[in-house]
């Protein structure tokens, strides 16, 4: 579903920020620029159980991401999906792998820290060039 003139945007080397936008439970709207992966089909991004975020993401799934190219922020990508997973299984792995990806060692974890993993499946995808 990304179009090959959007890839290099999702890839590992680019360490592009996506900026996650949702809607929370008193209808206004939150965004938040993080740390995401690609598997090929979702976009994979972790956050710590009780956030914000967390919270929107379980009462109403439908998310939208914008994500620039740091090289030129002009040039980006709109992305609108599903969640589709969230789990706590392999989240602080995760943390550890995108951390590996944006600062290039492991995630600082807080003790006691919850983490969760959310794939998301675009369903509209929009490059702008």
């Amino acid at each position: 579903m990304i179009p090959e003139s959007a890839a290099d945007l999702m890839s590992w080397e680019k360490k592009a920020f996506a900026h996650l936008a949702l809607v929370l439970a008193d209808g206004t709207p939150q965004c938040t620029p993080l740390w995401f992966d690609y598997d090929g089909t979702h976009i994979v991004i972790n956050s710590t159980a009780g956030r914000v975020k967390d919270k929107a993401m379980r009462r109403l799934p439908q998310v939208a991401l914008a994500i620039s190219d740091p090289d030129n922020p002009y040039r980006y990508i709109q992305i609108r999906g599903k969640v589709v997973e969230i789990t706590e299984e392999g989240a602080h792995e995760m943390i550890d792998h995108l951390s590996d990806k944006y600062r290039g060692k492991p995630f600082d974890h807080t003790e006691g820290d919850i983490r969760v993993t959310y794939r998301i499946l675009p369903e509209s995808v929009q490059p702008k060039d």
